[in-house]
């Protein structure tokens, strides 16, 4: 496995708990995971590391010399660790930002990341050839890795020893695709006959993620709706073609989460523990989460946000019917980061409201449980989701997601309805369009709902005991894997 950050050596958002999550799930399922990241700064862990190789790559005029490390995670339950691969080249990853720094996009991203696409080969050329492991799938994750499948297959007399590996690319956000100014093209080391609109070309620019999409094997995403939804113009992000034009489709699964990390009977973040048979531990989370924030310790419903500060998310449809909600006897409390002017208008109405609106901006691993375990609904009015985490996190430690029926999220929250009421199903609420009124008309039916307590704890218990784990899902990528190794 491929991708530009895993847990705990560096996250930006969910994409790092997925990898990490779903390698361990594989590696507890008896399959043999290497898992191959960038040498990022700051990637300390309890863990031996040891440098296992050395190799230099010539990017245009640079010959750069790179060294591989090597960590062995531990994983409960399985016969096998975790086999982690950082590749380091100091001039491309020893920054202070993953991808961008003070919310500018790094100018050498295509530099950075075909470094490291070509580095994941050169490994596992020296794997096969060297030390004579069998290599039989190389799962790919997002823009950042898809260019490994380019060189693959573009070029098979460069990487002819390679040939017997499969490719599968995951699709996590089809928002970013690694698109770069045609320029640039001669730093990815093709051909320019691939700078073409059955390749790498994206109205004059270079698309790495089409080009992943076009040779891999095999493309997935993390939902079976979103699957559904990227092939339409609507959600398709100009890709929409290029997707549909897959002979094999593509494929959605859904996404699980590490229960053992998110689980609320023995979460060491929460200043109390507690289970769907006895919830009274939510009130205490939901008490210091109010104190936490410099909120009144008031008996009020507290909604809960926890995401990247988008227009993806829907941040600025909450911010229109702000002042409706502060009319309401609830409050609420937001963590997270990202467009630096909805970071603004989130600090400017939360000043005006200190005793009802906390606000903390950046992440904060802690603070994100805190703020699932104590609030008591959370809010993700996405305009897309591919799939989604936290609504999954939410489930699991009772607090009820109000999310909008896109993607991810309509795979995984089963609405309120008379007929999910009656059998116990209904898990959250639902709404459909994208817009300020319908975000408050689904707020103020939760909130009504909230009132009825017999009716509110069955939706609670309904999330709580639904199976989040990565299990299911881990055995459908086996199954993927099978069929690609058996081709």
């Amino acid at each position: 496995m491929a991708a530009s950050e895993a847990v705990p050596y560096a996250k930006t958002g969910g994409l790092a708990d997925v990898v990490t999550a779903l390698a361990m799930e594989l590696s507890r399922l008896g399959h043999r995971v290497t898992l191959l990241l960038p040498g990022y700064r700051g990637q300390t862990t309890q863990c031996v590391r040891r440098e296992v190789m050395r190799f230099s790559i010539v990017m245009m005029e640079t010959k750069a010399e790179v060294t591989v490390d090597e960590e062995l995670l531990p994983v409960t339950e399985a016969s096998h660790p975790l086999r982690v691969f950082l590749i380091r080249y100091d001039p491309y990853f020893d920054r202070p930002g993953i991808y961008q720094q003070d919310h500018h996009d790094y100018p050498d991203n295509l530099d950075r990341f075909t470094l490291f696409c070509r580095a994941v080969l050169h490994v596992l050329r020296t794997l096969t050839e060297v030390q004579g492991e069998a290599v039989d799938v190389l799962h790919l994750h997002d823009w950042q890795t898809a260019l490994c499948s380019v060189y693959l297959r573009a070029l098979p007399g460069q990487y002819k020893d390679l040939q017997s590996i499969k490719t599968l690319l995951t699709v996590h956000n089809l928002g970013y695709q690694g698109i770069f100014a045609a320029e640039e093209f001669g730093k990815t080391g093709l051909p320019p006959s691939l700078f073409s609109s059955s390749a790498l070309e994206y109205y004059g620019s270079i698309n790495c993620l089409k080009g992943g999409i076009i040779f891999a094997d095999v493309v997935s995403t993390v939902s079976p709706t979103y699957a559904k939804e990227i092939i339409t113009p609507e959600y398709g992000c100009g890709l929409e073609g290029v997707l549909s034009g897959r002979l094999d489709g593509i494929l959605g699964i859904t996404n699980g989460i590490d229960t053992k990390v998110w689980d609320p009977a023995q979460d060491s973040y929460l200043p109390a523990r507690y289970t769907a048979e006895n919830l009274a531990g939510k009130q205490v989370c939901k008490r210091a989460l109010q104190e936490e924030f410099g909120l009144l310790k008031r008996e009020v419903p507290v909604l809960g946000v926890v995401g990247r500060l988008t227009f993806q998310k829907g941040f600025d449809l909450l911010l229109e019917i702000i002042a409706e909600l502060m009319s309401l006897d609830l409050q609420i409390v937001f963590l997270g980061s990202g467009d630096y002017e909805l970071e603004q208008q989130l600090r400017a109405v939360q000043a005006e409201c200190a005793e009802n609106i906390g606000l903390h901006i950046g992440f904060d691993e802690r603070l994100a449980h805190r703020v699932e375990a104590g609030a008591d609904m959370l809010l993700m009015p996405s305009r897309y989701e591919p799939c989604g985490l936290s609504q999954l996190y939410s489930l699991r430690y009772g607090t009820v997601p109000i999310v909008r029926r896109t993607g991810g999220l309509a795979d995984t929250v089963v609405p309120f309805r008379p007929s999910t009421v009656q059998s116990k199903s209904a898990t959250g609420f639902w709404f459909t369009e994208a817009s300020p009124d319908a975000l408050l008309s689904m707020i103020m039916l939760a909130l009504c709902v909230h009132k009825e307590h017999e009716t509110w704890n069955a939706i609670m218990e309904a999330g709580m005991n639904k199976d989040l784990s990565w299990r299911r899902s881990a055995r459908q990528y086996v199954e993927i894997y099978q069929a690609m190794a058996e081709k």
